[in-house]
């Protein structure tokens, strides 16, 4: 393990490479040595540089939950980061790529805001469902600080869980009304269709993604909170972003989000 001072410096690593809109080489490459437990601290400490200058926590998010993600990013864990308010776009909204990201990829998925508190471990599927407030649609736009997206699970856990910035649809549907596993959504790309995928490409279910979140949070001393906007991994693979690229996501039975690229 790194000491404190060594973990500290990847996350002003990661800060700076941020702000510039410019990737680095992968942590684990130059450190091989760290584990996952040294990568959360390099995020933890990463959050706080983005704490300071005055961004708040809305919520979190889940990554690498889905075998296509997995297979395609090499990375056969699921990981966790958060979500801070400068990460929030409006739903329809263009987002200028060369204002602050640096390889994006979009991913559709499940949102969950929750009601009340979880905290784990011990948290199950219907404790989720119970906590929950609401359902929506969401793209959630993944982007690396790490050259060339060479990550491995260490190199995404620091980096947020290579968060960028993410999409609420504005509908809202209540998760009791449906079997979330077999819940569709159908991607389009430029007006052409692009994938299709199910609850059930997260862990089985998206509530067991939640419910893994929950309990991985709990030993870091870190509560899923009411009014928590929390992402539950993609459905489908994910797709590069360029200038110019639109993307549209249908969740069936409960609705649309859209986001599009300059």
């Amino acid at each position: 393990m790194e000491d404190i001072a060594d973990l500290g410096a990847f996350s002003r690593e990661l800060y700076d490479a941020l702000r510039a809109r410019r990737t680095i080489q992968p942590i684990s490459a130059r450190a091989p040595e760290l584990g996952i437990d040294d990568a959360y601290k390099i995020s933890l400490g990463f959050l706080d540089l983005r704490l300071a200058d005055g961004e708040r926590v809305i919520g979190k998010k889940i990554g690498v939950t889905s075998q296509p993600v997995q297979d395609m990013l090499n990375v056969r864990q699921p990981d966790f980061g958060f979500l801070t308010d400068a990460m929030h776009v409006a739903d329809g909204a263009t987002v200028e790529i060369a204002q602050g990201l640096i390889q994006p990829r979009a991913e559709a998925e499940i949102a969950f805001v929750l009601g009340k508190d979880l905290r784990g471990p011990g948290i199950g599927m219907q404790d989720v469902l119970d906590a929950t407030d609401f359902i929506a649609p969401c793209f959630e736009i993944v982007d690396s600080r790490i050259a060339d997206w060479k990550i491995k699970i260490v190199d995404t856990v620091a980096d947020n869980a290579s968060c960028g910035v993410f999409v609420l649809g504005e509908a809202r549907a209540n998760p009791r009304d449906f079997d979330l596993a077999a819940l569709k959504v159908v991607v389009t790309k430029n007006g052409a269709p692009l994938s299709e995928g199910f609850g059930a490409a997260v862990q089985g279910s998206p509530l067991q993604a939640v419910a893994w979140l929950a309990n991985t949070l709990g030993p870091y001393g870190v509560t899923l909170l009411a009014g928590d906007i929390v992402l539950s991994g993609s459905l489908v693979p994910l797709e590069p972003a360029r200038p110019g690229d639109s993307f549209t996501m249908e969740l069936e039975g409960v609705g649309a989000a859209s986001i599009h690229f300059a």
